[in-house]
């Protein structure tokens, strides 16, 4: 495992070097905040958006002040996308760093594990990212989640298939990890809900170099819908060989993940255009300081960011927050302070709930976004689009 230290002296982003203005007179002694991201591995472009904007309004946060006189170190552990070594990871951070709380947690097998440990250690956790839902059916009570369960991801996209798409027959294909597959339980409901046939339903191992023999199983199926929850470079492969295989779906969409990142499009080329993806967050969204966020990440790293990147953005400011209001910095307080937790950030309100199995779970809506000429659109609902949805797909060798 790596640790990365940020102690807001100088930070190294790429290859060059950014010097940030912070505060020189911190009355008190660091707040240790741990942080568990997938910086290596086939997760770590996730990671890297996500680091990137946790340490973002980490400098912000600091040069306003920090928490009561103090600044707010992050130690940033890298748990390379596996379950053992984010376990490991986490038990670092709480028994020899004693950090106050705990953040971060992309990848759902790895999330659990993280979550596991925070609550037999009785260490708060807010999770910015992994989605399983039975996270936060356990009645743990130190473990909090910011973002929506995998099960509300496709809320969006159902509603648009209900309205407008109204697919007769689908696939589904998903990554056989505990993120895919409770996607693929939950949309495989709803299709039944919409009175969609599910024709084939399949999981595949990440890190495939041919999907291929998987994907003419799809298209012997001839289904009107395809929907798939990949990570990135599964997503890409994906799309490329329907492309290369000829497939012809009314529409693709993506459950979220690596279809929305700037590097699916990088990687797929012109087999990215008209893709639908379930989305959590768009910049044009009616949150104080949504398109800030946004411009300046893209500033400061010269790139684009999208959901997860503000999923972490916005963890650090409710971080900061919970510590701002907790009695003191014991686990009890602060898992307190948690608890109470109601503002607005950059990825909507935060307000933890419990509603049907979930305990500690934020609740939000979602959206359906299309890539339309290079650019990831919010197509859906029509109150939050950007643009006008591409429907149905044209065939590959019209376009």
């Amino acid at each position: 495992m790596k640790k990365i230290l940020i102690c807001l002296g100088c930070i190294m982003v790429g290859t060059s070097l950014f010097f940030f203005a912070i505060p020189q007179s911190f009355a008190a002694e660091p707040i240790k905040v741990g942080i568990i991201l997938p910086l290596t591995g086939e997760k770590a472009a996730f990671g890297e958006i996500e680091k990137n904007s946790f340490v973002m309004a980490l400098n912000e946060i600091n040069k306003a002040g920090g928490v009561k006189g103090s600044k707010i170190d992050l130690l940033i552990e890298d748990d390379t996308g596996k379950p053992d070594v984010a376990r490991a990871a986490t038990e670092k951070l709480v028994s020899k760093d004693n950090v106050v709380m705990l953040g971060g947690g992309y990848g759902s097998s790895e999330t659990y594990a993280i979550a596991g440990v925070a609550q037999q250690k009785k260490l708060p956790l807010l999770i910015n990212t992994g989605s399983a839902d039975r996270i936060t059916e356990q009645g743990w009570n130190y473990v909090f989640r910011l973002n929506p369960p995998v099960s509300e991801y496709a809320a969006a996209a159902e509603s648009f298939l209900k309205e407008v798409a109204k697919p007769k027959a689908g696939v589904i294909l998903f990554e056989n990890t505990l993120f895919g597959t409770s996607g693929s339980k939950e949309f495989e409901k709803s299709c039944k809900e919409l009175g969609i046939q599910v024709a084939l339903k399949e999981g595949y191992e990440h890190g495939a170099v041919d999907f291929k023999p998987l994907l003419i199983k799809v298209k012997n199926a001839n289904p009107d819908l395809i929907y798939m929850i990949s990570y990135v470079m599964d997503a890409s492969l994906l799309m490329r060989q329907s492309m290369e295989l000829d497939i012809n779906p009314k529409l693709f969409i993506g459950g979220a993940a690596g279809f929305t990142l700037p590097e699916f499009l990088q990687n797929t080329g012109k087999g990215a255009e008209g893709v639908f993806s379930a989305d959590l967050w768009v910049p044009t969204l009616p949150y104080p300081g949504a398109m800030d966020y946004y411009n300046n990440y893209k500033k400061l790293y010269g790139k684009d960011t999208e959901y997860h990147g503000a999923e972490a953005y916005a963890a650090m400011y409710v971080i900061a927050d919970v510590l701002k209001r907790a009695k003191s910095y014991s686990p009890e307080d602060i898992r307190q302070a948690l608890a109470t937790t109601d503002m607005m950030t950059v990825f909507g309100r935060v307000k933890f709930i419990s509603y049907e199995k979930k305990t500690n779970q934020n609740k939000l809506p979602t959206y359906l976004v299309q890539w339309i000429k290079g650019k990831l659109e919010c197509v859906w609902p029509k109150e939050s689009a950007t643009a006008k949805y591409v429907f149905p797909h044209k065939p590959w060798k019209e376009r």
